[in-house]
């Protein structure tokens, strides 16, 4: 058990508003969940931190995966997510994911979404790490998530019944007697409107609002990607489940040792139009350590660049994709390109220097197969979930999909479980706050102790480190003091989750405990907060591995 802030500190709320459900997020699985709820509820709320095109969705380079081509089948896609989730996926949900998958994508186009087409007219289809198929649908060569974000944000547009709240952070989930959701607390940030805190009483929230990459130093996330919604459903008595189980991105941007936030990402779409990674010898990185080489699963490629670094004593390896030329890479590959020379490298007559850094979180909100939390009338959705897909390690392009898919089922079942409007309690607990200043420091302390190489010692370091941090008060209550406190409330989480397991399973490297072992560890860590003690609780919850490679 571990102490932790409560509640969010913050001022009583000066406005109330009411709908029916609350999506907070605006990415792909935020404004799919609003659009597909419309029609079938009063009134819906969309809350969103920045403007609805700040997400992560509009980050996705690569593409979104479905079997969609014609020697393809969602057998083989379940397959290879399987496999990449390395025994830690739930099976029921990768076969929704898979088999519900392709028409998910469809439904993208006719809102509007317009992917890539080959001479033919049908849909140009890539390949990415993992994938033994091509089954990556991309837009404008690498802007599939902003294509994706375009076309949902239009739609929203086109609906006006959609009430949607820009420059808004949720503070907290307000509870009722029964614990079930009564509405959030949120904080306007002077714009609009409404200014300030605010009450909107609902009868449902659906939490959309992306995963926690700024828990890191170097990360391809925005600097939205707080884990607030994460933190909002550990205090509200949700459980979080997976969060050891954090994904680096192999070839991210290395821009030198004191770069800090959001890094430039080198989509996996780049090695799977032929790049390959080399050291600073020239030599193959990937040469021997799996059948699809460049293209093996993340975790796989992530781990083989940090046994070559250590072996050099570089910092980075190289990406070596001098043989597209010019114009393949501008057809290809424009803002990549774009974005290689704005950090004063050429793609084109040089090589890129990449190193892994915090990409998605495999884990988070449990759910279970159409969007529900622990929590009555709290739901989940997009890689603030944790629904089961990805394991202890994402296959390529999936999470698009996974934001559509169980976006979709929960708006399925949703309206038929509306709770009644109830009335807010106040918690007994008391609430709390670090200062905005200590992000940084947790920051600091997850990289160097709980990132890609992980162990006992380091990850023992953290977790006291990260509880010193929680017993210092902030000295104002503001945004950066609600942001931070997020951070440390899932990263502590995380590393305690991460100290627990003692083996090596995808994502998850443990160099003192380098093998899986299924005997002891297939199964889930399931953190849970107790509000009024201020304390974590984590659980293991045994299941058998679901990748038919037992270990």
């Amino acid at each position: 058990m571990s102490s932790l802030p409560g509640l969010l500190a913050t001022r009583d709320p000066g406005w109330t508003e009411w709908a029916d459900v609350i999506v907070v997020g605006s990415g792909i699985a935020g404004l799919t969940a609003a659009l597909r709820l419309r029609d079938r509820v009063e009134r819906i709320a969309v809350v969103t931190k920045d403007v609805l095109a700040a997400g992560s969705t509009q980050w996705a380079q690569g593409g979104i995966a479905a079997a969609l081509g014609p020697e393809d089948s969602p057998e083989q896609h379940e397959r290879d997510t399987l496999v990449a989730g390395a025994g830690a996926c739930d099976s029921d949900a990768v076969r929704i994911l898979v088999t519900e998958g392709p028409d998910a994508v469809r439904e993208l186009i006719e809102w509007g979404a317009d992917f890539d087409k080959d001479p033919e007219g049908n849909l140009s289809l890539a390949r990415e790490g993992g994938h033994h198929r091509d089954r990556i649908a991309h837009a404008n060569g690498d802007a599939t998530g902003a294509e994706i974000q375009r076309a949902l944000i239009e739609a929203v547009k086109r609906a006006p019944e959609i009430l949607v709240f820009e420059h808004a952070m949720v503070v907290d989930l307000v509870t009722a007697e029964d614990g079930g959701v009564a509405g959030l607390t949120i904080h306007v940030m002077g714009e609009g409107d409404l200014d300030g805190v605010g009450l909107v009483r609902a009868r449902a929230v659906v939490l959309a609002s992306g995963g926690l990459g700024q828990v890191f130093s170097q990360t391809t996330n925005p600097a939205v990607a707080t884990a607030d919604g994460m933190a909002l459903a550990l205090r509200a008595g949700a459980r979080l489940r997976d969060l050891e189980f954090v994904q680096f991105h192999p070839t991210v941007m290395y821009l030198g040792p004191d770069s800090r936030g959001q890094q430039p990402l080198i989509s996996e779409a780049v090695r799977g139009e032929g790049a390959v990674l080399v050291d600073e010898t020239g030599e193959r990185v990937m040469a021997g350590v799996h059948e699809l080489g460049d293209l093996a699963p993340r975790d796989i490629v992530a781990k083989a660049i940090m046994k070559r670094m250590l072996a050099t004593g570089r910092p980075n390896v190289w990406l070596d994709a001098r043989g597209f030329g010019e114009a393949y890479w501008q057809r290809r590959f424009p803002n990549i390109l774009a974005s290689c020379r704005a950090h004063g490298v050429d793609p084109v007559t040089e090589l890129i220097p990449v190193a892994p850094a915090c990409h998605y979180v495999s884990g988070g909100v449990h759910t279970d197969l159409w969007g529900r939390s622990s929590v009555p009338g709290l739901y989940a959705t997009g890689e603030v979930a944790c629904s089961g897909v990805h394991g202890a390690n994402r296959l390529a392009s999936n999470s698009l999909l996974e934001g559509l898919v169980f976006s979709r089922r929960i708006a399925e079942v949703l309206p038929g479980e509306l709770r009644p409007l109830s009335e807010p309690v106040r918690h007994s607990g008391a609430s709390g706050l670090v200062p905005g200043g200590t992000l940084k420091q947790v920051q600091e302390i997850m990289t160097t102790r709980v990132g890609v190489l992980r162990t006992a010692t380091g990850l023992g370091e953290a977790v006291d480190l990260l509880g010193g941090i929680a017993a210092t008060p902030a000295g104002r209550i503001d945004p950066a003091a609600w942001e931070a406190t997020n951070v440390l409330t899932v990263a502590h989480a995380l590393a305690e989750a991460a100290l627990r397991r003692e083996e090596t399973r995808g994502s998850h490297w443990r160099e003192d405990h380098p093998e899986r072992d299924d005997a002891r560890w297939a199964g889930h860590l399931d953190t849970v907060l107790d509000l009024d003690a201020g304390a974590t609780t984590l659980m293991f919850t045994p299941a058998p591995a679901t990748d038919g490679v037992p270990r």
